[in-house]
């Protein structure tokens, strides 16, 4: 869902922007969006630039004019300009910046308004040939399809998503609630299933909790106007409950607003820089600075769970605190998306374009390269056998069979039937629990965490219990040492 980045007063810039425009952050390759922001000019140009400019724009309005009088047969001025439009916007070589129709604007400006959407609950990039799914939001029907972070929409119906622009699949997975969308997935190398989905209303949550014993879990689905909020009163069940520690669950967060993520970023550090954002233009620069009255209190250790779908405003936070140092970063490197952008109506069409980037308060900008853990978490990966052997299981539609006919299936009932897909399928047993309790929680509102089968939850609350914590965070290191270690082991001569 489109949002829009709003000033909030929760937070200080050391630099003020002019007021005309908002800074918003992309996640994943979903833009949030300003709409009725006039364009501006992108500022000074190279000499060389300012001398090719015009005779450039004098040879497309000579071939725009041209192609009007001589074409075999008539043209639509606007499909002329459409398709100019787009050219220029494709030859930037970002799947971010396009050109926008009068529709595309009618239905963002639409969905900021409403703040929900037809659709599948996907969100998605495409970072290459196909749409990759950055995160499902939860409940929804993408979500209860069992669609993961990293799979690949091959194709929308008959149409491969290979021949399609980004906004053209969005267009194609939105649309009335109750309609039926056709995909194909590929996951992995190996793995290709079809998926019928039915689209809902989709509303994006925000803030999930709970106590796992005396350490407060904090979940953050998204970044919308109203998450530091529900945060905010999170901590403050955490501090009812007399909590000593803390886990901050980013992973598969898509992000959302800059505003609220530095509003997050308030409730655990104490002053400093938050997050920068980097134009080529020196006036739309600046900085974003904490406040002085944190939540969450110092003596308070914190782990951080990413993943690849931990994107955007949530890289922010994430950077945020392990610079400054006030949080252990555990599971796997996030998505890496650093990227800002900013959508201008021009009449009735508009575009979108990005227009800068943003950097972690140690001054690392993340874009295309994510943030690394302090300490890696994988789930188990598939052999290519394995996949072969998960391929033929999802075909037979075993699992979600048996979980259709068994609700509220006791635990003997549940092991019994894995380990008749164990001896079937010849799959590791609690890699089949795992499936069936995954599709378990698709069917009814999922429990908050799952500690049974979360190895990286797991493994945040090992750190936290056993104690090691103050020792692990003494000896992480920020973005810019890491950076820095690489840039000088790519010059060591091999």
């Amino acid at each position: 869902m489109p949002l829009i980045h709003k000033p909030d007063a929760s937070f200080q810039r050391s630099r003020k922007m002019p007021p005309a425009i908002f800074w918003t952050i992309l996640t994943a390759g979903l833009c949030f969006f300003v709409i009725g922001v006039s364009v501006q000019s992108a500022g000074a140009q190279s000499i060389v630039q300012e001398q090719q400019s015009p005779q450039y724009k004098s040879l497309l309005q000579t071939v725009f004019d041209f192609i009007q009088q001589n074409y075999v047969e008539e043209v639509d001025p606007q499909t002329l300009y459409e398709g100019a439009m787009n050219g220029m916007f494709d030859a930037l070589g970002d799947p971010y910046s396009s050109f926008l129709k009068e529709k595309d604007m009618t239905d963002l400006d639409q969905n900021v308004i409403r703040g929900n959407y037809g659709g599948i609950g996907l969100y998605i990039s495409k970072p290459s040939t196909y749409v990759e799914i950055a995160s499902p939001i939860e409940d929804s029907p993408g979500w209860k399809a069992g669609l993961q972070p990293g799979d690949l929409i091959i194709k929308i119906g008959e149409e491969s998503t290979a021949d399609l622009t980004l906004d053209e699949v969005l267009a194609r997975l939105k649309g009335p609630a109750g309609e039926k969308v056709f995909l194909v997935i590929r996951r992995g190398e190996n793995i290709e299933f079809p998926v019928t989905l039915t689209r809902a209303i989709i509303e994006v949550p925000t803030v999930r909790q709970a106590m796992i014993g005396d350490i407060g879990y904090l979940r953050l689905i998204s970044f919308s106007n109203m998450t530091a909020s529900r945060a905010r009163q999170a901590l403050d069940f955490f501090k009812e409950n007399d909590y000593k520690a803390l886990i901050l669950d980013l992973r598969n967060n898509y992000g959302g607003l800059l505003s609220t993520a530095v509003s997050v970023c308030n409730l655990f550090i104490k002053d400093g820089t938050v997050v920068s954002v980097k134009s080529r233009i020196p006036r739309q620069n600046s900085v974003y600075n904490a406040g002085d009255d944190p939540v969450v209190p110092e003596n308070i250790p914190i782990v951080v769970l990413i993943n690849h779908g931990s994107a955007s405003a949530s890289e922010i936070v994430a950077g945020a605190l392990k610079d400054h140092g006030r949080a252990y970063l555990v599971g796997e490197k996030s998505f890496g998306k650093g990227s800002v952008q900013q959508v201008y109506p021009l009449r009735k069409s508009g575009f979108k374009i990005t227009t800068a980037r943003y950097y972690t308060p140690s001054d690392v900008n993340i874009d295309k390269i994510g943030i690394p853990p302090d300490r890696e978490v994988l789930f188990p990966k598939f052999s290519n056998e394995d996949a072969e052997k998960l391929n033929k299981l999802i075909a037979s539609n075993a699992i979600p069979k048996f979980v259709q006919e068994n609700k509220k299936a006791a635990p003997g009932v549940i092991d019994g039937f894995a380990r008749q897909l164990q001896d079937e399928y010849g799959l590791d047993f609690s890699l089949l629990r795992r499936l069936i309790r995954d599709e378990e929680n698709r069917t009814v509102i999922a429990p908050v965490y799952d500690l049974e089968y979360d190895v990286q939850l797991q493994e945040a609350v090992k750190i936290l219990r056993e104690g090691i914590y103050y020792q692990l965070i003494q000896n992480t290191k920020t973005l810019r040492d890491l950076q820095e270690e690489a840039e000088e082991s790519e010059a060591q001569p091999s």
